[in-house]
Order: C-alpha cells, then sequence, then structure tokens
C-alpha cells in the first residue's frame, strides 16, 4: 500500500470512488485525483481492517463498552445542560458490530430530551432525522436498516455518530458513503457532533480530504478523547 500523494490538480470523480471527492461537499478546494484515489484505497483496507476487529469482539465486550460510553456521555452532557428539556439528540440503530446506545437514548428521552435516528431518504443525499422512542413504529430503510415509518423531519441539537475508525484530529473513518459529512455541511447551524467508537480504533490519521468534517468531541469506553486543538 502506498500513502497518498501530496501534488494538487482539478478534481476528478470515478463513479466507484465519487462520495471521496465530489465537488458538490468538497467546497471549493483543489483535490488532485491521483492523491484522492490514493486516500480512498488506504481508507477502504484500513475500514475493512477494523470491521473485522470490530466483529471479533465478543457480544459482551460491546455492550460493556456500550455502558461504559453512556456513562461518560451522561457526565460530559450534565456538566453542560441544566436540564434536558427541549434538547434533540440523535443516535443511531447499531449495524455491523456498533456499540448499541438505544437504551441510553430512550433514558436521555424520559429525562425530558427528544431522541431521533437518521434516515436515508435519497441516496447520496444528506440524512434527515425523525423522532424516535422504543415504541415509535419503525420500517426497513437503505440497508435494511430499521428508521422511523413516520413523522416529520427535525434537525438535532447533537447529532452523534458511529465511528468505524478516529484519529486525534477528531476525524472519523466511516463506510464510505459520505452521508454524515454531507449532512454536517448542509446544516446551519452545525449541530454539536459526537463520534462514538471504542479505543482501539483509534489511528494516526484518516489523511482528512476537503470534504471530511471533524467530530467536536470523541468518546470511547475509556472516556473523553483528547483531540488535538481542543481546548
Amino acid at each position: 500500500m502506498s500513502e497518498p500523494t501530496e501534488k494538487s490538480s482539478g478534481f476528478a470523480s470515478p463513479p466507484c470512488l465519487a462520495h471521496e471527492i465530489d465537488p458538490a461537499y468538497a467546497g471549493t478546494a483543489v483535490v488532485d485525483p491521483q492523491q484522492a484515489l490514493d486516500v480512498a484505497r488506504w481508507r477502504k483496507a484500513e475500514r475493512a481492517r477494523m470491521l473485522a476487529q470490530r466483529a471479533a469482539l465478543s457480544v459482551e465486550t460491546r455492550k460493556a463498552a456500550a455502558s461504559s460510553v453512556a456513562r461518560h456521555l451522561d457526565a460530559w452532557l450534565a456538566e453542560r445542560f441544566d436540564d434536558f428539556g427541549g434538547l434533540t439528540v440523535s443516535a443511531w440503530w447499531p449495524i455491523k458490530g456498533e456499540l448499541d446506545l438505544r437504551d441510553w437514548l430512550a433514558a436521555l428521552a424520559r429525562r425530558g430530551a427528544r431522541a431521533a435516528l437518521p434516515v436515508v431518504t435519497i441516496r447520496s443525499a444528506p440524512l434527515v432525522f425523525r423522532a424516535w422512542t422504543p415504541e415509535t413504529k419503525m420500517e426497513r430503510g437503505v440497508w435494511n436498516i430499521p428508521v422511523p415509518a413516520h413523522g416529520p423531519d427535525i434537525v438535532p441539537d447533537i447529532i452523534l455518530s458511529p465511528l468505524v475508525g478516529w484519529d486525534r484530529g477528531g476525524y472519523r473513518l466511516g463506510y464510505g458513503g459520505g452521508y454524515f459529512d454531507r449532512t454536517l455541511a448542509a446544516l446551519t447551524p452545525r449541530p454539536l457532533t459526537i463520534g462514538i467508537g471504542l479505543d482501539a480504533a483509534r489511528i494516526a490519521t484518516i489523511f482528512p480530504q476537503p470534504h471530511d468534517i471533524a467530530m467536536q468531541v470523541i468518546v470511547t469506553e475509556t472516556g473523553m478523547a483528547r483531540l488535538e486543538g481542543a481546548g
């Protein structure tokens, strides 16, 4: 595997890698085609490695990690909010060995917050969010992930994003579709973004590209990660 090159040129978007270098959400920055392809290939291999590493963990280990993350989130949020009334927090429906925070999200709602889940309504477009409780009627969405079947689109104050990998800059390695980056780029004002993953998923860098948006906070089972440039 070769590391990404550092040349600078114009845009290029081969169909199979369009989500990595699509100028629609990369802004006006110039991206070198070869460098973008190198990064995309490296990320694909690293993603596969880290997903396999996570899948090898026992269910008990993942449950324990999720419980620890929930405790750290509670403590961090309690320092910043006197109460959760009117606060909208989005998490996710777990797939592929992701940490399951649904119980925590439901408990947050019982404390006055509004819980939400992301929904893909149009492929390769920004996500929308719908309110969720354990009693919400669900339907199979894109990739057969359960999503709230009905309800208006809402905008979260806080978006929790699952991490396949992460680096000290707060950048996340996801599944490669670019959905969270597109979504965050489209929201004004931008919600507070919290990445959730395992401490073992930290890597030196994801080689961030112009479209990548760093998480403001990253929480793992060991606590709040200290990010570069954070106060």
